[in-house]
């Protein structure tokens, strides 16, 4: 039964071709039935080349509905003109204004309404039912009025239905671009944070852990001690390096929970003296001071500090020199965190604050500035006067509720 409303869908003019057909047939018979009645109007010939053409207009109503509208209308105005009485065959104009409501041009639609309304009362004009009275015959003409109206109204709530739904499917599929491109932008948002993540995490650790490594290869003979210190530092650090790592990565496995373990909470301000003690005992001196009141802060802020003091010290490590040294300092402002962070190394080389690291290798900084942006902050960074370098962050506060 499918394959076969399937086929009738593809092949509509067969459909339509055959009910016309079938509509000729039947008003030939009825033609040929009341030919020789006395009130019969118009010839046999005359009335069954009209009821032809009529049958053509349904044939071909959906291959070409304007011009078979106006063939539909000429020939009820022939029909008029010959005393051709009203036939079976006329029901062909009922279907025209249906099709014309429905998927013609508007202007068709129009004129099909106007023509609607009108043949009612002009075929009673032309063919009066006299015994009716001048009464009678206006409820005539009304009541062969409504047929056509229905018809025109029924087409143009079609047309109606099918623009509402054409437009429902725009906006679904218009809804659903918006969503697959909010997607893509939550999921490069997601790889960057992920990135400076990882950057952050890796960057500092590795860095004190090769710091350490080294030192314990130079003291391995002259100071076992100091070697076995600095491998337990070296230990200590690869295991918080770990821990954050499985933190971050847990961030991928959307509803799934780690077996035998936790993943360790994200770095918060409170955390920076663990840091800065790291710091130290990785041969970088650091002066780390507190100023202002102390209060809850954003998460978001909470975690950007954190990477900043964290970045900025690995930095020094970096690029600062040997004999660099840091300092720290972290104050609360009414309405916004600061923090500054100083060196007095010999810098780091100029590419790598200039244009967001134009070498490739400027990715910290790079993403200070994203941390700091997407929480509304400011950052300034670059060469101190006098040598060393200079971060300096200002963050917008607001109390955590």
């Amino acid at each position: 039964m499918q394959r076969l409303y399937d086929f009738l869908r593809r092949y509509p003019t067969w459909v339509d071709s055959f009910w016309a057909v079938a509509l000729l047939g039947v008003t030939g018979v009825n033609i040929a039935t009341v030919d020789g009645a006395k009130d019969h109007h118009g010839s046999f010939a005359e009335s069954l080349t009209i009821a032809s053409f009529l049958c053509l207009v349904v044939a071909l109503r959906r291959r070409m509905p304007e011009k078979m509208l106006i063939l539909a209308a000429a020939l009820g105005f022939l029909q008029l003109i010959f005393d051709v009485e009203v036939m079976t065959a006329d029901f062909a104009m009922l279907v025209i204004i249906y099709t014309v409501a429905a998927d013609g041009a508007r202007w068709a639609s129009r004129f099909a309404l106007i023509g609607g309304l009108c043949a009612g009362t002009l075929s009673q004009l032309r063919w009066p039912a006299t015994e009716s009275g001048g009464l009678g015959g206006v409820l005539i003409a009304i009541f062969q009025t409504v047929p056509f109206a229905l018809a025109w109204v029924l087409g143009d709530s079609i047309r109606t239905r099918r623009a509402y739904l054409a437009q429902l499917e725009e906006r679904a599929a218009r809804l659903e671009k918006e969503r697959e491109a909010q997607a893509k932008v939550a999921v490069a948002a997601e790889r960057a944070r992920i990135a400076r993540e990882l950057h952050d995490v890796v960057a500092h650790n590795v860095s004190v852990m090769v710091v350490q490594a080294d030192g314990a290869a130079y003291v391995m003979d002259t100071a076992p001690d100091q070697a076995k210190k600095a491998l337990e530092t070296i230990s200590g650090t690869g295991r918080q390096a770990l821990a954050e790592m499985r933190r971050l990565l847990g961030v991928l496995r959307t509803g799934e929970h780690q077996e035998g373990g936790e993943y360790v909470p994200q770095p918060d301000v409170e955390q920076l003296d663990d840091l800065i003690a790291q710091c130290r005992t990785s041969g970088l001196p650091v002066d780390f001071k507190v100023e202002g009141t102390p209060r809850p802060l954003p998460s978001g802020v909470e975690l950007t500090a954190y990477r900043i003091v964290q970045e900025a010290l690995t930095n020094t490590r970096k690029h600062g020199g040997p004999n660099a040294g840091a300092s720290v300092r972290l104050v609360y402002f009414d309405d916004g965190l600061g923090l500054l962070v100083e060196d007095d190394g010999k810098g780091a080389p100029h590419e790598l604050y200039e244009d967001g690291g134009a070498d490739g290798q400027g990715h910290g900084l790079i993403g200070m500035r994203e941390r700091v942006g997407m929480v509304g902050g400011t950052l300034d960074a670059g060469p101190r006067p006098g040598g060393g370098f200079r971060i300096s962050a200002l963050l917008p506060l607001k109390p955590a509720h």
